[in-house]
């Protein structure tokens, strides 16, 4: 394994702590207490900026040797990905909102894994990313952990009407 990928494999797991740990110690302590359209909200808006992910498709952004099979995986899955989240944000008070917050979930959690999948499968290089490489490298794994609480949050068993109607003081 060339010594670029251990850095790249380095840095994702790093990532992944870091996010563990504020996820853990600010973000779900504050989203478990909210009844579930309040909760998934911010997730949503999150993941609403995965059209980033078109970067890749930009010459001179990324490197004229990335495979572009790789390229248009990543950035079509992204940009699915963000219709989805933005559909589930306008639809989140309605009752198909959940229906299509599971959809995206489904779809975005899937897409990131592809992308891995069709990295390795590319023979994928990290510095073949250019100035992407922070995304694989800070931002999905922010992306998969909150992908992790949208589960959460929708397999939660809490009837919408209680949450909301909790004291302020205890939410």
């Amino acid at each position: 394994m060339p010594q670029q990928m251990i850095w790249f494999f380095v840095s994702i797991a790093f990532s992944l702590i870091a996010w563990g740990i504020v996820t853990a110690r600010y973000v779900w302590p504050e989203l478990r207490v909210r009844g579930r359209a309040e909760a998934l909200r911010p997730l949503l808006i999150l993941h609403s900026f995965r059209f980033i992910g078109l970067a890749a498709l930009v010459p001179g952004v990324v490197s004229p040797d990335l495979p572009p099979g790789f390229a248009h995986a990543e950035a079509y899955g992204d940009m699915i990905a963000t219709i989805l989240a933005l559909l589930s944000l306008l639809l989140l008070s309605s009752g198909a909102g959940t229906t299509v917050a599971w959809i995206f979930n489904l779809w975005g959690t899937a897409d990131l894994f592809n992308a891995f999948y069709q990295a390795g499968h590319a023979g994928l290089l990290a510095g073949q990313m250019g100035a992407t490489f922070f995304l694989p490298t800070l931002i999905v794994p922010l992306l998969l952990i909150t992908h992790g609480l949208v589960f959460r949050i929708l397999l939660q068993d809490q009837p919408e009407r209680a949450m909301q109607g909790m004291a302020p003081a205890i939410r």
